[in-house]
């Protein structure tokens, strides 16, 4: 017997800075929950990284391709990491594909792109991933180690900028215990199985 759950697909959107651990907590729901979830896999101009492969780590087209596909309205969101850089994008047919066959269909993805997600989806679930303090999330970047100062600083620009937009998300989870903001996000899933 199959139930509601399998059989309506969502767009869920999850936001929020760099290092907040939206990644972390993704990858955990999509590992350990038993909700129908499938990552949007998203398109890009960029070049294929070792051990990445079409279709599974990125769609992976030419720049001249992005744009037509862009000009013909196929993404529900794309953006340029910076001028003459690579382009990356969501296709709408791999969503619609998806939400056709009931999955429930992740996009981690930044503020701008899920806005642009929302005017065209707007029942998406969208969750912003808030750290504790941009002191909090300052230390978490720099155990990291993989920015420059410049960089660090960058992000940690970018981060505020984020979160001031975080009231846009129709939910807000404190990344404070990688559990606990793990358990939220289960309540909110669980919370649109039936609805």
């Amino acid at each position: 017997m199959s139930s509601t759950r399998s059989q309506r697909g969502r767009v869920i959107v999850v936001s929020g800075p760099s290092g907040v651990g939206k990644g972390t907590l993704v990858r955990k729901l999509l590992e350990n929950s038993d909700f129908p979830l499938e990552l949007s896999v998203s398109a890009t101009t960029r070049s294929p990284r070792a051990g990445e492969s079409h279709g599974v780590a990125y769609w992976f087209l030419s720049r001249e391709e992005f744009l037509q596909r862009r000009e013909r309205g196929e993404f529900l969101e794309s953006f340029e990491v910076y001028p003459g850089g690579a382009l990356y994008g969501t296709l709408k047919q791999t969503v619609d594909d998806a939400v056709k066959q009931g999955k429930w269909v992740l996009l981690e993805i930044d503020v701008k792109g899920a806005k642009s997600i929302v005017e065209q989806i707007p029942e998406a679930i969208t969750i912003f991933i808030e750290p504790p303090s941009i002191e909090e999330l300052r230390k978490r970047l720099e155990g990291r180690a993989t920015e420059s100062p410049e960089e660090l600083a960058k992000r940690l620009a970018q981060a505020q900028e984020e979160i001031q937009q975080a009231g846009f998300y129709r939910y807000r989870v404190l990344n404070d215990n990688l559990d606990d903001a793990y358990a939220k996000l289960v309540d909110i899933l669980q919370n649109h199985q039936d609805a």
